[in-house]
């Protein structure tokens, strides 16, 4: 069996956190990753599909960590920029799915912000990332 990766800070007497961690406490090679959208290798958007849109999103981050030998369970911090918090409320229950496919069940710290666009007009998402690599 493998140790834990990284040690998950929660308040004993703090209600559990529901699909993000509240802090992560981790040691090793930290790897920072900018801004990712939901396009392809190519660049391009193979669908308008919001939650579509983050599983692409989530796999670019994780093809990039793969580049420094790293895995989904390294990543400790996720900043989400939506451009329509209505959209990502309603489909919670997909979004949940798509984010499992990718990352498994891991649940790194997250924050999530409503903009107004993002930089390519056709991108919903926009995810960065920042993993620890244990040394």
């Amino acid at each position: 069996m493998t140790q834990p990766q990284h040690e998950v800070l929660h308040p004993a007497n703090w209600k559990a956190a529901r699909g993000y961690s509240n802090g992560i406490a981790a040691t090793g090679r930290t790897i920072y990753m900018g801004g990712q959208i939901g396009w392809n290798a190519d660049q391009i958007f193979e669908t308008d599909d919001f939650v579509e849109q983050t599983r692409q999103t989530l796999a670019n981050i994780v093809a990039i960590l793969a580049e420094a030998g790293g895995r989904p369970e390294h990543i400790v911090r996720l900043t989400w920029f939506v451009t329509s918090k209505q959209e990502y409320l309603a489909r919670l229950r997909d979004l949940g799915a798509a984010y499992k496919s990718v990352m498994g069940k891991h649940y790194p710290t997250m924050s999530a912000v409503q903009v107004v666009s993002l930089m390519e007009d056709a991108a919903k998402v926009e995810i960065e990332a920042t993993a620890v690599i244990p040394e």
